[in-house]
């Protein structure tokens, strides 16, 4: 069997072939044109042009590198495309590191790029000045979204390392400044591949704590790679997104990161975020002795300027007198007020004269000692008619004795007359008692403290209590509404 140069077996002749002529079919020709070119080029840099650049949904790459009067077509697969840190577009200029393959199908050659990089520029810095436009354009960097700091916040958040001397620098700050501050921090991973989902993570974590006033974002210095984590996109929307202050301090002064431009403040060192966020309480009582002071001055200024007024206003011929005739006024008042404590003293007196005499008259009217006295009258007219009528038995006894029906006839009438006499007593009593009118059902009406008798509606008020004398006992009422028609 004869070997071709490329190691392969001679093809069968075929019916068609001429002996001393070898025939390839196609496959086998682009076989060995695949073979030949990927053993002579495994890897290769080619710097040419983007163009006709488009991303399938397949997530490979497909472009052409153009150079002069020459292309060359090419493909990224998705598994080397995910690593990289710009986005490539029509019209860019890149190095390409790949190998050369034959794409069988078609039977064109083409390179199988596993690595693009800006020709010129470094495909971190224009990774970086991609994001950094799109955010811009997106309004995540404008100073109107950006919040002031507090004045002396309660309560401060730190995300960083726990084992980075940025932590010691704030916490020594922090310490030196403010002793008695309250302090979260949240740790995590500040450098290193997904350290920027990690610190996205423990700014959430933070987010839930209640009370919080600001937040410092802190790493300390390190190269590009060292800082690349912080100009990760979706650090830079949780930041955007955080409800506090965020302060950015990553790196030194002159390093720049995304995190920088979407954060509320700036800070270009771990030690200036902590200066920033606490003033020193020193310097803030100077403050306020100053602001003391000024406010001091300020009023002494303006009650020597409103002396100085009254002052002049003394001296002018209008007011020259002033103080006379507002002594007169004084007098005046005193004179008004004597005869006014005067005149209250004499109404209060005459006022306690004629309460006097109402109660006089008011005891006068009193039916208690009256009917005593009536009881009393009532007993001695009994005895006295006990007494008649056991002298007038007495004495016709003696008439009949003596002498028959007439002295009867005159007995009796006798009796007559003064069992008459008794019942007119009698009736003139019942109807002067105040008891018999009691017994007939009225009733007396007196005011709450029993000082006079209420004979008009138009005496007392609605909710005022009265009391109420009854043949017994005695009613105490309140006055729930008044009817003043007269009884018909």
């Amino acid at each position: 069997m004869t070997r071709l140069p490329f190691g392969e077996p001679a093809p069968t002749p075929t019916a068609s072939a001429r002996p001393g002529r070898q025939v390839l079919t196609v496959p086998e020709l682009t076989a060995r044109i695949r073979l030949q070119l990927e053993s002579a080029y495994p890897t290769v840099w080619v710097e040419g042009e983007l163009s006709n650049c488009r991303r399938w949904n397949t997530g490979h790459l497909y472009f052409t590198l153009k150079g002069g009067s020459a292309q060359i077509r090419g493909v990224m697969f998705r598994s080397a495309f995910r690593y990289l840190r710009f986005e490539p577009a029509d019209g860019q200029r890149v190095v390409a590191r790949g190998r050369i393959g034959v794409y069988e199908p078609k039977g064109e050659y083409q390179l199988v790029a596993e690595h693009l990089e800006p020709f010129g520029l470094g495909a971190r810095q224009l990774a970086f000045d991609q994001l950094r436009r799109r955010l811009e354009n997106e309004g995540l960097f404008d100073e109107a979204r950006k919040r002031p700091l507090p004045t002396l916040p309660r309560k401060i958040g730190i995300v960083t390392s726990l084992d980075g001397a940025a932590l010691r620098d704030v916490l020594n700050v922090l310490g030196r400044r403010f002793p008695n501050v309250h302090l979260i921090i949240s740790p995590t991973r500040v450098q290193g591949d997904g350290a920027g989902r990690e610190i996205a993570a423990a700014l959430a974590r933070i987010a839930g704590v209640a009370g919080l006033d600001v937040v410092i974002l802190a790493r300390g210095g390190g190269s590009l790679e060292d800082l690349w984590e912080f100009n990760e996109e979706g650090l830079a929307r949780t930041i955007a997104a955080f409800e506090v202050p965020v302060i950015s301090a990553v790196g030194h002064q002159t390093d720049y990161t995304i995190s920088d431009f979407v954060a509320d403040l700036r800070a270009p060192t771990p030690s200036a975020a902590a200066e920033l966020v606490v003033a020193r309480k020193t310097d803030l009582a100077a403050r306020l002795d100053r602001a003391t002071g000024r406010l001091g001055t300020a009023a002494r200024t303006a009650i020597q300027r409103r002396r100085a007024l009254v002052e002049t206003a003394r001296h002018r011929p209008g007011l020259a007198s002033f103080p006379t005739r507002l002594a007169l006024h004084g007098r005046r008042v005193d004179e008004l007020t004597r005869r006014l404590i005067e005149r209250a003293r004499a109404d209060v007196g005459r006022l306690e004269r004629r309460r006097a005499a109402l109660r006089l008259r008011l005891e006068a009217l009193d039916v208690g000692p009256r009917l005593v006295r009536i009881r009393t009258r009532l007993t001695h007219a009994r005895e006295r008619l006990t007494r008649a009528l056991d002298g007038g038995h007495a004495a016709r006894r003696r008439r009949l004795t003596m002498g028959g029906e007439r002295l009867e006839h005159v007995m009796r009438n006798r009796h007559t007359r003064a069992r008459r006499q008794l019942e007119t007593v009698v009736a003139k009593l019942g109807s002067l008692s105040p008891l018999g009118v009691l017994a007939r059902g009225y009733a007396v009406c007196w005011n709450h403290d029993r000082t006079a008798i209420v004979r008009r509606a138009s005496d007392v008020a609605v909710g005022e209590p009265v009391r109420i004398t009854l043949h017994e006992g005695t009613l105490r009422c309140e006055v729930t509404a008044r009817d003043e028609e007269p009884v018909p």
